[in-house]
């Protein structure tokens, strides 16, 4: 049986779900909120210690301000109502990305980090202006810095995921095949698995069935 200790998870599904059913990217979003906490809660259950979630990638710049807008509001009022009950479920919040926001999301952002900094039980990653490619760039720049030498353990040292491994599992919801810039270089050796469902419609019981499925497949990491 495969150990699992990382799952990463492309949320991807919100607007068109939205749209389908609520007439409302926005209300889509809001719906893939509740998601989110049902996955969280099913992580602490499977004992998984590392919960990488895109949430909003460097590309996704290019949606509609008020698009944008209530993203980050949904985020600031999830951080405000939920910050103490993740503490007090022994989680802790790192944030991934370029920090480049407002200086009232910021400054939530750096206070849930500090907030959670010593628990223990489940790391999500939350992945905010993340684009893997930036993050590779910053990595070597980082490293060049440093004058240190590049090997691929250097390089995994400058990267954002600095001391997290790299994921066992990927989840990409939506019904959509590719990874869209999305933890390269850390995907080398992980499971995909491409969901039909959009992410709002996405369950415990679809992530179960997908933990399952990876304890039972044969890894060989290129060997035979």
């Amino acid at each position: 049986m495969n150990p699992l200790n990382h799952v990463a998870i492309i949320m991807d599904g919100n607007g068109r779900w939205g749209v389908k059913n609520k007439n409302s990217r926005n209300l889509g979003h809001k719906e893939g909120l509740l998601a989110v906490e049902k996955i969280i809660k099913q992580s602490i259950k499977r004992d998984i210690k590392y919960l990488t979630l895109f949430a909003f990638s460097t590309e996704n710049w290019k949606r509609p301000d008020i698009e944008i807008a209530y993203l980050f509001k949904l985020l600031e009022k999830f951080l405000k109502e939920k910050l103490s009950e993740l503490d007090k479920q022994n989680i802790k919040l790192k944030i991934i990305g370029r920090k480049k926001f407002s200086l009232k999301l910021n400054k939530i952002l750096k206070e849930a980090e500090k907030i959670t900094f010593n628990n223990t039980k489940l790391q999500i990653n939350l992945a905010l202006n993340y684009g893997s490619k930036n993050e590779l760039i910053d990595g070597i720049k980082s490293l060049n810095k440093k004058n240190e030498k590049i090997t691929i353990k250097n390089i995994s040292n400058n990267l954002y995921t600095k001391n997290i491994p790299d994921p066992d599992i990927l989840i990409r919801t939506g019904d959509t095949k590719r990874l869209s810039n999305f933890l390269l270089w850390q995907l080398a050796y992980t499971e995909i698995f491409f969901e039909k469902k959009l992410w709002p419609d996405f369950n415990e019981k679809d992530y179960d069935k997908i933990l399952k499925k990876y304890k039972s497949i044969k890894r060989n990491f290129g060997n035979i």
